[in-house]
């Protein structure tokens, strides 16, 4: 069994103040670090987008609602006699 473990870089970064203030109380809230917070958008922001298949999109559709049952009684040609005198 191999065990990988991925290697940290260190990384300089310039922040606002406050900002920074901000951010280490997120992070505490969420119980993380900064880094840990970082590194966890960048993943987000690098990740590939992965494109849905259409079936896939299909399938997740919810069925239409039944039409009314009377929704063949009044043809469109009589609204369109009352609207342009045709």
């Amino acid at each position: 069994m191999r065990i990988f473990a991925s290697m940290k870089e260190r990384l300089n970064l310039t922040i606002d103040a406050e900002l920074v203030e901000s951010m280490k109380a997120y992070a505490a809230s969420k119980q993380m670090s900064v880094s840990e917070l970082v590194e966890s958008y960048f993943r987000t922001v690098t990740k590939p987008l992965q494109r849905k298949n259409i079936v896939d999109m299909v399938d997740g559709l919810e069925a239409a609602n039944e039409p009314p049952a009377d929704w063949r009684a009044k043809p469109v040609r009589f609204d369109m006699e009352a609207k342009y005198g045709v």
